[in-house]
């Protein structure tokens, strides 16, 4: 039983740094794009969303997601050990056409995150592209055909389009 907590907190310590990652480089974008001040990120309690900060002189939260283009990539892109039946998954799935998975993952992602109610009174929500098969210019693209739920909890929907550079795209 110990093992399996330890596994829990690493895997929630884990969590919350790509969070962490995602909101500092999110914030940076931002700041750069519209010369407002973002500062200090902490992380909240699950009623909350993932992390908050301040824009300006009010308070914002943030819900962050990953997009991934399935499970196997998620475990790749993590580290995860990968089975040969998993590797090859990957070699398949990097030689079909993206678009319609960026699709149909980027619309489940968004109806998940949709359905959450949050104890906030300003709640934006932050996707980070973490796949390696989706660049700007694919996202840029499908923008138009996007789906975005017609009610959600929040104000604005952001994309990071790069795990690790990039401007934001707004999506709603």
């Amino acid at each position: 039983m110990k093992r399996d907590q330890a596994v829990i907190r690493e895997s929630e310590r884990e969590k919350q740094q790509l969070e962490h990652g995602a909101a500092k480089l999110f914030m940076r974008s931002y700041e750069r794009l519209t010369h407002t001040p973002m500062r200090h990120i902490w992380h909240n309690q699950p009623a909350k969303p993932d992390v908050s900060c301040y824009l300006g002189e009010s308070q914002l939260d943030i819900e962050v997601a990953h997009l991934y283009a399935s499970e196997t990539e998620a475990m790749a892109v993590l580290g995860r050990p990968l089975s040969l039946t998993m590797q090859r998954e990957l070699a398949v799935m990097a030689q079909a056409p993206s678009t319609r998975r960026l699709n149909t993952g980027l619309g489940r992602l968004l109806t998940q995150k949709a359905g959450k109610h949050y104890h906030s009174q300003r709640v934006w929500l932050l996707i980070r592209n973490a796949s390696p098969m989706w660049h700007r210019a694919d996202f840029e693209r499908e923008l138009p055909h996007l789906p975005v739920p017609q009610t959600h909890p929040f104000e604005q929907i952001w994309l990071l389009c790069d795990f690790f550079y990039g401007d934001p795209l707004r999506l709603f």
